[in-house]
């Protein structure tokens, strides 16, 4: 099986121009998950559209990560509910 593709929280850090404490506070509220592998911690690609989120609202928006936590969690029934409104219509 294929691994996935992470990329390192220090170039993350770097990339994204985010304080490491702020990184720190999404992986501890569960909003992004990370893989430690040799003492370096990775993110894997399909989290960056997530982080990219969280860093606009963050950076862009001054919103902090309990109320990220409540709009993701709100955004993703939104998903939830428009996905089970598209099988009852298929029906």
């Amino acid at each position: 099986m294929e691994q996935p593709l992470k990329i390192s929280k220090t170039k993350i850090i770097r990339l994204y121009k985010i304080k490491s404490s702020f990184f720190n506070e999404l992986v501890s509220n569960g909003l992004i998950k990370t893989e430690r592998i040799d003492r370096v911690t990775y993110v894997h690609y399909d989290q960056l559209p997530a982080l990219e989120r969280f860093v606009n609202w963050h950076y862009d928006l001054d919103i902090n990560v309990p109320s990220m936590q409540i709009i993701h969690r709100l955004l993703e029934k939104i998903r939830l509910l428009q996905e089970e409104n598209q099988k009852l219509k298929r029906r």
